[in-house]
C-alpha cells in the first residue's frame, strides 16, 4: 500500500509539473506571437481606428484599404520583383559554391581543414557594416555596382560558410561503401555527387536552400549600398514611403510588413521539420 501511495504521489507531482511547464510554454508562445498578431490586425484597421484614442485589440471596422493601397502601387510591385530576383540570385550562388565546398570538406582530407572551418565560423560573426566598404570598392572596380549581382554576391559570401558548416557533417556521415558501389557501377566523381550524394542529404539541402533564400529576402544593407537607384530597391528598403511630413500611415506599413514576412512564415510552417533536422545535424560534434 505504501508503495502504491508513493507512486500516486510521484505521478501527481509529475502531472503538476507538466501542467506548469505547459502553462509556461503557452505564455512564452503568446508573448512571441503577439507582435505578429498585432501586425496582422493593424493591417485591417481603418485610419480612424488606427489613430483613435481608444486602443482596440481587433479591427472593429474591417477594411482591406491598406492592402489594396500596397498592391495597386507600382513601386511595391517593382520592389517585390527586386526582392525575389536578389533572393533567388543569392540563393543560387550560395548553393553553387557552398554544396561542392561542403562535399570536399566532408569527403576528402583537405589540408588545413580545421583552419578553414575556423575561418568560416569567424566570417559568420562579422557584421554586414564591416564588409560594406571593401565590397563596394571591389564591385566598383568590377563594374557591377547598380546591378542585382552585386548584392547577390555579397549575401552569398555570408551564406556559403553557413552551408559548408551545415552540410559538411551530412557528407561526412555517408558511408564510404556508397562511393565504392558507385565506382563499381561506372559512376565518375561528378556523376556520383549528383546521383547519390545530393539525394542522400536531401534534408540538409532543403535547410540551406531555405536559409539562403531568406538571407537574400531579408537583406537591406547590401541592397541599399550597392543599388542606389530607387527602381532597384527591394521591399525592405521601400517601407519608409508611408512616412511623410503629414504623418505615418501605420495600417499601410503593417500591411506592407505582413506581405514582407508572409513568405518567411509560410516557409517555416511547411518546412520546419527539414529546417530543424538540418540545423541539428550540423551541430554534431566530431
Amino acid at each position: 500500500m505504501a508503495g502504491r501511495n508513493s507512486k500516486r504521489l510521484s505521478f501527481s507531482k509529475q502531472q503538476r509539473r507538466n501542467t506548469i511547464y505547459c502553462f509556461i510554454s503557452i505564455l512564452i508562445t503568446i508573448v512571441f506571437l503577439f507582435p505578429i498578431y498585432w501586425l496582422i490586425i493593424m493591417s485591417f484597421k481603418s485610419d480612424t481606428e488606427t489613430f483613435g484614442k481608444i486602443l482596440t485589440y481587433y479591427p472593429h471596422k474591417f477594411t482591406l484599404d491598406p492592402w489594396l493601397e500596397n498592391l495597386k502601387d507600382k513601386d511595391f510591385l517593382v520592389s517585390l520583383r527586386n526582392s525575389v530576383v536578389i533572393a533567388a540570385c543569392s540563393m543560387t550562388l550560395s548553393l553553387l559554391f557552398g554544396i561542392p565546398a561542403a562535399y570536399g570538406m566532408g569527403r576528402y582530407k583537405v589540408p588545413g581543414r580545421k583552419a578553414l572551418l575556423l575561418t568560416f565560423l569567424i566570417t559568420q560573426m562579422l557584421p554586414a557594416s564591416l564588409m560594406l566598404t571593401p565590397m563596394y570598392l571591389i564591385f566598383n572596380k568590377l563594374g557591377i555596382l547598380g546591378t542585382f549581382i552585386a548584392p547577390a554576391i555579397a549575401i552569398a559570401s555570408g551564406s556559403v560558410p553557413f552551408i559548408v558548416i551545415t552540410l559538411r557533417p551530412y557528407f561526412k556521415s555517408i558511408p564510404a561503401s556508397l562511393d565504392d558501389a558507385a565506382r563499381i557501377d561506372g559512376c565518375s566523381v561528378i556523376k556520383s555527387f549528383f546521383k547519390i550524394m545530393i539525394p542522400t542529404i536531401k534534408t540538409g539541402i532543403i535547410t540551406v536552400t531555405v536559409i539562403s533564400f531568406l538571407s537574400g529576402w531579408n537583406d537591406l544593407a547590401y541592397s541599399m549600398t550597392f543599388n542606389v537607384k530607387p527602381e532597384m530597391r527591394p521591399l525592405t528598403a521601400n517601407i519608409h514611403k508611408f512616412q511623410s511630413k503629414y504623418g505615418t500611415k501605420w495600417n499601410c506599413i503593417m500591411a506592407y510588413g505582413v506581405i514582407l514576412v508572409l513568405p518567411v512564415i509560410l516557409i517555416f510552417v511547411f518546412l520546419q521539420k527539414y529546417i530543424i533536422g538540418g540545423l541539428t545535424a550540423g551541430a554534431v560534434k566530431e
